[in-house]
């Protein structure tokens, strides 16, 4: 039986790893064929592909296939000023003058707790109380914490850049908030259901696809990013289909520009910028 407490606009709890990064760079061509600019690709590569070797996260390149732009930065970091660090590094760097900043999006790993949260804010109806209280604050965060010991959890907040996935997709999304169909206005038990069903279709391509999902919510326009690392890019198309038709994209999904790669090596940045 539903009550008030679990019906209204409740939001989930959430929880954080590392802040991301993702900029999209292209190539500008006339002073890339300069001997002096050219010279100075090399150099600049040392310094990217080094400053994360003594702290936790990691910085990835992959060249982008399909679209205007050239290449597609990844960095997972700690913090904040983490991310501001290796961006002002990277600023000042010679390769800088051979790029032109297309786009960036700063988020930050999550785990949305929808169904945690739902259950909690049930359970605390069920026994006379309601969302906030004492109880429930103390049980919601005792279960918080003993999910984030999970280790699910923790390879989706502080991923690994996994082996022999070289291809790579990134693209931002939203919930729709339209009158009709507004996301923040369904209930919590309602948002739980639509998103336990859209989990399981993305768990049927473990070990096909390894999907990042970082929160942007208070960072960028778009609310969430997606990073997707395949070993074959066709699963890429087939798990964003599937997706799609689930009754919570169907319904309340926006999606921004997709970024569709393969990661260069590490040590090879400054070839494949050659060539381009």
């Amino acid at each position: 039986m539903k009550t008030a407490e679990n019906t209204r606009a409740q939001p989930p709890e959430t929880l954080e790893g590392w802040y991301a990064q993702h900029q999209v760079f292209t190539v500008d061509r006339a002073v890339l064929y300069s001997h002096t600019e050219r010279h100075a690709v090399g150099t600049q590569h040392r310094v990217e592909s080094t400053q994360h070797a003594s702290s936790p996260g990691w910085t990835a390149w992959a060249q982008l296939i399909g679209s205007k732009s050239d290449l597609l930065c990844m960095r997972f970091l700690p913090s904040l000023d983490d991310i501001g660090s290796a961006e002002s590094a990277f600023r000042r760097s010679p390769l800088m003058d051979l790029l032109r900043l297309e786009n960036s999006f700063l988020s930050v790993t999550e785990a949305g707790l929808y169904h945690l949260t739902a259950e909690v804010a049930r359970e605390t109806s069920e026994r006379g109380g309601k969302a906030g209280d004492e109880g429930y604050v103390e049980e919601l965060g005792r279960r918080i914490a003993k999910e984030r010991e999970n280790s699910f959890v923790q390879r989706r907040l502080y991923p690994s850049l996994p082996d022999n996935m070289p291809y790579v997709c990134f693209y931002p999304m939203s919930k729709r908030r339209a009158p009709e169909q507004n996301w923040y206005a369904q209930s919590l038990d309602e948002r739980s259901r639509l998103m336990q069903a859209h989990g399981r279709t993305g768990r049927r391509y473990a070990g096909k696809v390894l999907q990042i999902i970082t929160g942007s919510i208070g960072f960028e326009t778009w609310e969430w990013g997606v990073t997707l690392f395949a070993g074959d890019p066709l699963d890429f198309k087939k798990l964003v289909t599937d997706m799609r038709f689930d009754e919570v994209s169907a319904n309340y999904a926006d999606f921004g520009e997709f970024y569709v790669g393969k990661l260069i090596p590490r040590g090879e940045l400054s070839a494949v910028v050659e060539t381009l």
